[in-house]
């Protein structure tokens, strides 16, 4: 190859780079986020990490050391892929419009008010879990504070903290942007800390050795003890209804930011898992609960350790309303679309229903918001203040919402969009290529060096383009394979949680 060649690769390279953030610039980022990739990462892995990390030794005892810390490693990397997959799906969208609705009108037109309303009762049912959480736990964070019943009995009424944290969480659900509650977040994460921290002391302690059951590396006892902590790991990753906010909020959505969002979020939330896994179930072996902190002596320690379980549900249920708001107004939106309307020729290449000068959390009215927002504070209030446990719903809302938001549904929308036959996908791959043509029409230099390399038809260059498309093509349909999978696998996540929930409840 000769020395001109050599030059001219990085400046073919740097055209191809500026034409696509020419692109993105002026066709796609008609919403420009504000979100820092710190902000981003904060808000998905307080979405991720929830009370669940404190189940997480019971699910290693049932398991063992070995198995468990693999099936924790393995939920992480196929939660992580759908995430993945969702991010490549944005790519498909506009800036700043990327949601599960809007991908249903380029994919499942007719099926959108399915997903909605499944992603908009499992948020609910989460969030009225975590009301429930702080009524079950407040009154004995009273009494281990003051070290004895309270003067006023209404310190330790379930319904008097309801209502009070309701003040707490009222304005934060009513923030628009996610962004917005990155502070609350790392609060959230400060109280994961600590309660790291309590775990681990404890452990290094050796005060609990008296209660310690055996502590095994390897367990097998057969399918069913294992199956019955699958769902907990599983659903404890579940942050992709968020994802797509995070996606167009971010200042800077090229791959290589919202791929590391993604991964940097799981990669946390897996560490965390594992270490409160191993270290509690050291604790107390196979005689470990379904809550470790509560195992705890009686202590000021372990009394912070639920505050602080209170404080992480209460800063975790805005970043409930928020998905489920916006899968409520999709749902209120939806109407039947006819085949045609969605032909190759009709079809558009951004979702057609969503305006382009405002996207994704600020679309709505203020009317319209404050609406939503009320009835979903109203219901989950009521329905919290009522029940004293959604164990048995909650069993399959997570059953099904849990697996088809991380699974099913990125597998689906993103096999059917990078389809070659799509119009979306051809029209995505058409934009590239004009992009191209105008960046070699913008550089003369790089164009005169660039098509000098493309009329030479042997040599090094021509041969590492096509080798370098035929990689690309191949990666391309393995990608495709690989989401199929995805949802083929959360299908059957979703039949072995059903049938061990459906178990597990008969059995009591």
């Amino acid at each position: 190859m000769t020395e001109e060649a050599i030059v001219a690769v990085p400046s073919a390279g740097g055209s191809c780079n500026r034409s696509r953030s020419r692109r993105q610039r002026g066709k796609r980022d008609v919403f420009q986020g504000q979100a820092s990739w710190i902000s981003s990462v904060v808000n998905l892995l307080n979405t991720i990490l929830g009370a669940g990390v404190l189940a997480m030794p019971l699910a290693v005892s049932h398991m063992g050391i070995a198995l468990g810390v693999c099936v924790i490693i393995w939920s992480g990397i196929t939660a992580g892929f759908g995430l993945y997959l969702q991010a490549r799906c944005a790519e498909y969208l506009d800036r700043g419009s990327a949601s599960f609705f809007a991908l249903s009108q380029i994919t499942y037109p007719n099926a959108a008010v399915i997903f909605d309303a499944a992603i908009a009762i499992k948020c609910f049912g989460v969030a009225v879990s975590y009301l429930i959480i702080i009524g079950d736990l407040m009154p004995g964070v009273v009494v281990g504070f003051l070290g004895g019943p309270p003067v006023h009995d209404f310190l330790v009424d379930r319904h008097f903290w309801i209502t009070a944290f309701m003040f707490v969480v009222i304005p934060l659900s009513f923030l628009r942007r996610l962004d917005s509650l990155k502070y609350t977040s790392v609060i959230a994460l400060l109280s994961i800390g600590y309660l790291m921290i309590l775990v681990i002391y404890h452990f290094l302690k050796g005060d609990t050795s008296a209660d310690r059951g055996p502590i095994r590396v390897i367990k097998w006892t057969g399918p069913i003890p294992a199956l019955s902590s699958l769902p907990v790991i599983v659903f404890a990753y579940t942050c992709h209804q968020n994802m797509f906010s995070i996606l167009n909020e971010i200042r800077s959505n090229s791959h290589y930011q919202t791929t590391s969002v993604a991964f940097a979020s799981i990669g946390s939330a897996s560490s965390v898992y594992i270490l409160v896994a191993i270290a509690g179930y050291l604790t107390f072996g196979n005689s470990v609960g379904g809550n470790i902190v509560g195992m705890y002596p009686p202590s000021v320690s372990a009394t912070i350790g639920r505050a602080a379980i209170v404080v992480l549900v209460t800063f975790s249920f805005p970043l409930q309303v928020h998905p489920c708001r916006a899968s409520i107004d999709a749902v209120m939106k939806w109407r039947w679309e006819s085949k045609s309307v969605h032909s190759s020729d009709a079809s558009p290449y951004r979702a057609p229903l969503l305006p382009r000068a405002s996207r994704g959390v600020v679309d709505m009215s203020n009317t319209r918001f404050a609406a939503i927002s009320m009835v979903i504070l109203v219901t989950t209030f009521t329905t919290a203040m009522s029940v004293s446990s959604l164990e048995a719903v909650l069993a399959y809302v997570g059953s099904t919402g849990s697996t088809s938001i991380s699974f099913i549904l990125p597998g689906l929308f993103y096999y059917k969009v990078s389809s070659p036959e799509s119009a979306t996908h051809q029209r995505l791959m058409k934009e590239d290529d004009e992009a191209g043509e105008d960046d070699i029409s913008d550089d003369d230099n790089d164009a005169e060096q660039t098509q000098g390399l493309l009329l030479s038809g042997s040599g090094l260059l021509s041969s590492s383009g096509i080798l370098a498309n035929s990689s690309r093509q191949w990666r391309k349909s393995l990608l495709r394979k690989l989401s199929i999978a995805l949802a083929i696998y959360g299908v059957l996540v979703m039949i072995v949680c059903l049938i061990t929930n459906t178990f597990f409840l008969a059995s009591r």
